[in-house]
């Protein structure tokens, strides 16, 4: 089952993934309780799902380490 939001026309990619080799780059889909993450060149494989307030946590801890 998958969270609210993530249906295809939900999924993103980063704005850093560019062009040409821009489908090596993971996509992300949220709804308000949790955010899923898929690897964009194989989106109907495995996706994993966090709760939104772990995947938050993640992304601040990644933005701090790159300071």
């Amino acid at each position: 089952m998958r969270p609210a939001g993530t249906s295809p026309d939900h999924w993103r990619k980063s704005s850093y993934s560019g062009e040409g080799d821009g489908n090596e780059c993971v996509e992300i889909a949220t709804s308000p309780t949790h955010t899923a993450v898929r690897d964009s060149k194989a989106p109907a494989r495995a996706t994993l799902t966090f709760p939104a307030p772990a995947f938050g946590a993640f992304l601040g801890a990644l933005k701090r380490a790159a300071r």
